[in-house]
Parts: structure tokens; sequence; C-alpha cells
């Protein structure tokens, strides 16, 4: 099943949050599924689960609730964000099977420039060591997925420090970039989603 690729380059977060609602409310038995690749300006975003104690206390940067799991994320230039738009039905798979090839897809990636890491059962997402270099968070309508992950390239951490990534206080995270990786997230976007569409 074929998967169209759509390069947005850096986009607002609301947009494109509207932009993914439509296009699944929207799509039929035919649609293709697609991955959006992009980058998000500054913004703080929290799942359906998400408490107030992780948010930040006085943000100087957007904080928006969405409809996807998990907790609170920041997101920023500089981190590659990957959209995966997919008729689960169609595929035959469930998101804990989805969620572990995203996983899996971001482990592999990272081997292939010389860097160790795993997914943790108790916490989704990807760690190099005991930091966090991707997140994931899924939504589900009618059988069909949006939300994606998030993967740590060269982008300022700073902002992570004024919540509890992911709903854990004191979780460390990493990019790339400190990981000895000095590809782009561009460059390493592509790569991810060749591996995703091998996967997938």
């Amino acid at each position: 099943m074929e998967i169209l690729v759509r390069r947005l380059g850096l986009a607002e977060y609301l947009p494109t949050f509207e932009a993914m609602q439509d296009f699944t409310s929207r799509r039929g038995p035919q649609t293709p599924d697609e991955i959006w690749m992009l980058q998000h300006p500054p913004v703080y975003t929290y799942g359906l689960a998400g408490r107030s104690e992780h948010l930040p206390l006085e943000p100087a940067i957007p904080v928006l609730k969405v409809d996807r799991g998990g907790q609170v994320t920041y997101h920023g230039p500089g981190q590659l964000v990957l959209y995966l738009l997919l008729d689960l039905k169609r595929r035959n798979t469930g998101v804990r099977a989805l969620v572990t090839k995203m996983e899996q897809a971001v482990i592999r990636l990272l081997e292939n420039h010389g860097v160790q890491a795993q997914s943790r059962r108790d916490a989704p997402g990807v760690y190099a060591g005991n930091a966090k270099i991707a997140s994931l968070g899924l939504r589900v309508k009618r059988g069909c997925c949006y939300h994606g992950l998030s993967l740590n390239v060269d982008l300022d951490l700073s902002p992570f420090s004024m919540i509890d990534p992911c709903g854990y206080r004191g979780l460390e995270v990493t990019r790339t970039k400190d990981l000895g990786i000095g590809e782009s997230a561009d460059r390493l976007g592509d790569e991810l989603v060749m591996i995703l569409k091998e996967t997938l």
C-alpha cells in the first residue's frame, strides 16, 4: 500500500493539527495513507490524559491541549516531527503494534548512525541510555490514526526543563546532535520515512 509523503517545512502547530483532523474525517476506503514531515515553531502540547501539574507554571511558550494520547511535550525548530495518517483497518494492525513499529523504526535509524537506543514498556518512546530522544502519541478515529512521533535532532532542549516531559518529573531528554549524529532533521527525516515505509 503506497504512502504519500508530504514535506511541510516549518509549520504552525494548530493549523497542522486541524488539517490532520480534517484529513481523517474526510478520508474514505480508497484514500492513500500519508506521512507528513515537518518541524514546528515553539509550542507545548498535552494530550487527553494531560494533568495541570505537569505543565509549565508561567509559560512564555504557547500551550495547547490536543486529542492524542499522552501527557505534555515540547515541539520546536530542530525537532523532526512525523505525522502518520494511516488506515489501521486496511493495514490490519492495532495501535500497540503500530507504536512498537514506530519505536523500532527510530531505534533502527539511530543504530544506523552508531547509537544504541531502546524502548520502555512503562513509558512509550525511545531512549538513549536514560534520556528520552523520541516521543510518540496517536489518536484513532474510525479505524484511522493521526499524530505520530517527534525526534530531537538539534533543537534547544531548555523548554523541556519547564515541564515534566511526558508526565515524568525529572526525565532527561537528549538529541541526536549530542550523540554524535551530525545529519540535519531533514536528512534524518528522509531516512526515517524510508524505514517506516518498509516497516509498515
